[in-house]
């Protein structure tokens, strides 16, 4: 059951136009060019670099080489995507996607350059084509981030508040019309808020810490989906969790966020072997190591299984030095760091929860199904990775539908200072009336805001329970699934309910959003019964086409609903 929590009345309110809640390259692209028709206030959960963008290593995919072309970009996509990718959603991000990227080093980002100046462009997992700019070696998203953020400096009309955590949307006639917020003490403002808009932008980032062990950064807990699912707004595609195939092994207990060994690795030649030196994916995939991430994931646990062994090797030492120092330094130092020596050992490597490819459910301008709220970056779903993403896709969609929100942001705002015109303002409510809708249901009088359960002083889950969903996410929800253990994580994240927060905190707002995310996850993963992309039913081993479509989730009556909705422009393979 989904319930309504009472929280403590705002200390404060500010008024704006558009707030953007994240501080990635969907969050900060957004309200760099939303700020061009209004004023924007930017709201980041921790300091402004802090977000999945800056981990990053890869880089970002666009057809920018002379002998490429989207339509290329688009088939590897597609058939990454295994069937459920939006064909045009895709052919949106790969058409507008080099532009896009151009742009991008217009405002001053520094991607590696080849000898003849021109950006040089290295292979990833699913790519048949040298597609992938990348910057400092391995370091994409922590070059891209830095000038988005001086641009930000130099930008006027844009507020930010960091250090805080979102609640919940305010809803006014079944419009997002601001959200609640909890500023910590490092914030420009401190304890529980509320912000005013006309436009909400949620590019809040991932889910992986739903999982024991992950690439994702801490603040990485599922809020945005669970805030608009909270609010009555459809997600879908969730079950749909993609496990990056070669994050450094440092041991069976291993938990938090884990060392990333990118994909561009491989791509320079790194090989996949197991114990006894075995190239296993050869043989398997026409690509081999480079095959679409799902397969290589599957490729590595399959191994595993055969041999009993707790990981593989990515053997990269034929590379040499001089390549590793400047291709690679940000790995080669973290493999250091943790006594590993790419130089002169294998690296030992295992699958971790990496990337959520279904999010709050969006068209290709951002807008979500709940009017005034758009989603962009790796919290929405916009069609465009179907069952897998195929690799450094990631940061182009956020590029891409972040300025396409701007565009429609600009209309709407546009629009609302017409009808402003033509009549009279109608008063804002007070902090003592403000309407937030919950689970379907819209609510009045004191600031109410949503969350998982109804016991206890403030009905959201006590803290310790944050890493009982872990444990039971990884062992039952993870890379192998079954009918029998996904009814096991129901009946344990069912218990897990009951154990409610002494008071409200941001311990227990995260628990709370990471229950419904975890509980939403295990829903459509015990739905969909075959194994297609990074879902993978042990006891539905094969895809079946009766299933080519989405399942579609929303918090309905105070209790999940999931519905499944047929593929309409979908296919699997290239034409």
């Amino acid at each position: 059951m989904i319930d309504t929590l009472v929280a403590n009345a705002p200390g404060w309110t500010v008024e704006t136009d558009v707030v953007v809640i994240g501080s990635g390259i969907a969050g900060l692209v957004t309200a760099l060019k939303a700020a061009e028709h209004g004023r924007v206030l930017l709201v980041t959960k921790a300091l402004l670099d802090a977000g999945s963008t800056r981990w990053a290593q890869g880089g970002i995919a666009a057809a920018l080489a002379p002998e490429d072309t989207p339509e290329e970009h688009l088939e590897d996509t597609l058939v990454a995507g295994v069937g459920l990718c939006d064909v045009e959603a895709v052919r949106t991000l790969v058409t507008e996607g080099p532009a896009a990227v151009r742009r991008l080093i217009e405002l001053g980002t520094h991607f590696d350059l080849a000898e003849d100046g021109t950006v040089s462009l290295t292979r990833e997992g699913g790519h048949h084509r040298r597609r992938i700019a990348h910057a400092g070696g391995d370091a994409t998203g922590a070059e891209i981030s830095r000038a988005l953020l001086a641009a930000l400096k130099h930008s006027e009309g844009i507020e930010v508040i960091e250090h805080a955590l979102v609640l919940d949307l305010i809803m006014d006639r079944g419009r997002a019309a601001g959200v609640t917020l909890h500023v910590m003490g490092e914030g420009q403002r401190d304890g529980v808020g509320a912000v005013r808009a006309k436009a909400v932008v949620l590019a809040t980032g991932g889910l992986g810490q739903v999982f024991s062990a992950t690439t994702n950064p801490t603040v990485s807990t599922g809020d945005g989906v669970a805030l608009a699912m909270r609010a009555g707004a459809e997600v879908t595609d969730l079950e749909f969790v993609q496990f990056h195939p070669t994050v450094m092994f440092l041991g069976p207990d291993a938990t938090g966020q884990q060392p990333l060994i990118s994909e561009a690795v491989r791509g320079e030649g790194a090989h996949l072997v197991d114990a006894s030196g075995t190239r296993f994916m050869v043989g398997r995939h026409e690509l081999a190591e480079l095959a679409p991430r799902d397969v290589v994931a599957k490729g590595i646990m399959n191994r595993m299984l055969e041999t009993g062994e707790s990981h593989m090797l990515l053997d990269a030492r034929h590379l040499g030095r001089r390549f590793w120092e400047d291709r690679f330094p940000t790995i080669l130092a973290s493999c250091r760091s943790h006594g590993i020596d790419p130089l002169t050992e294998p690296i030992p490597v295992v699958p971790a929860a990496h990337y959520a490819s279904g999010g709050i459910r969006t068209d290709r301008h951002g807008h979500t199904t709940l009017p005034g709220l758009y989603a962009c970056g790796e919290v929405a779903c916009t069609g465009v990775h179907g069952a897998n993403r195929l690799a450094s896709n990631s940061l182009l969609e956020g590029l891409v539908f972040a300025e396409r929100i701007a565009l429609a942001l600009r209309d709407e705002l546009e629009a609302a200072a017409v009808a402003q015109q033509d009549a009279p303002a109608r008063a804002l409510l007070s902090a003592g009336a403000v309407t937030i809708r919950r689970g379907g249901a819209a609510l009045s009088g004191d600031l109410l805001v949503a969350a998982g359960r109804r016991e206890g002083t403030a009905g959201l889950l006590d803290p310790s329970v944050h890493g009982e969903i872990q444990r039971i996410m990884s062992a039952h929800c993870g890379v192998l699934r079954s009918a029998e253990g996904l009814a096991t994580a129901r009946r344990e994240l069912a218990a897990l309910a009951g154990r409610t927060a002494a008071g409200p905190c941001v311990e227990a707002w995260e628990a709370t959003n990471l229950h419904l995310v975890a509980s939403a996850i295990v829903a459509a993963a015990g739905r969909r019964e075959e194994t297609r992309g990074s879902h993978w039913r042990e006891d539905f081993p094969e895809a079946d086409d009766r299933w080519l479509g989405h399942l579609v989730t929303r918090v309905q009556g105070a209790v999940l609903a999931t519905r499944f909705e047929p593929s309409r422009s979908y296919r699997t393979t290239a034409a």
